[in-house]
């Protein structure tokens, strides 16, 4: 068990990082929030308003990360996983509807049974998009969450928008 909030003992509480955004009020910062998790309180030296005490503007603050580094490697990450993975999944489907109306001969070869190529190959599309769904999660939480929340709370710190009770 990773946390323990003094709810439920049995609960097992699996240490995600977008349930403590959630819980600090990240999300919705109009509605009310339960006490921000451990650890997720405003840095020191961040002032909800700027030095001169007139709030921040927070297109500037928004262009300052957006021309981060770590935001250009956020989004490097999430563009050479999502960008060859969009075309290879194309070609396989256009493959797919160009064998079945130039070679409905191939497409119609029994494999095993009533079962033909087109069938098997068919079939094979949506495993190949479950397969797709599942390598896109497990990118994102291994490779781009923590660096994504990280910048969101950067943000929030920065534009006063986080909530400290």
């Amino acid at each position: 068990m990773d946390k323990h909030d003094g709810g439920d003992p049995g609960a097992l509480r699996v240490n995600d990082p977008w349930q403590d955004a959630a819980e600090a009020g990240l999300w919705f910062p109009d509605q009310t929030a339960p006490d921000p998790a451990p650890g997720r309180t405003r840095p020191e030296g961040t002032p909800q308003a700027g030095q001169d005490g007139r709030p921040v503007d927070r297109s500037a603050v928004y262009l300052e990360v957006q021309g981060s580094a770590a935001f250009q490697e956020v989004r490097d990450r999430y563009r050479s996983f999502t960008f060859p993975v969009v075309a290879g999944f194309l070609a396989w489907y256009l493959l797919y509807v160009v064998a079945a109306t130039t070679a409905p001969g191939l497409m119609g070869h029994q494999v095993a049974g009533d079962v033909n190529v087109a069938m098997v190959a068919g079939l094979a599309q949506f495993a190949t998009t479950f397969l797709l769904t599942w390598a896109y999660a497990r990118h994102a939480r291994l490779r781009r969450d923590r660096a994504a929340l990280d910048l969101r709370w950067t943000l929030a710190t920065r534009t006063g928008q986080e909530r400290v009770r």
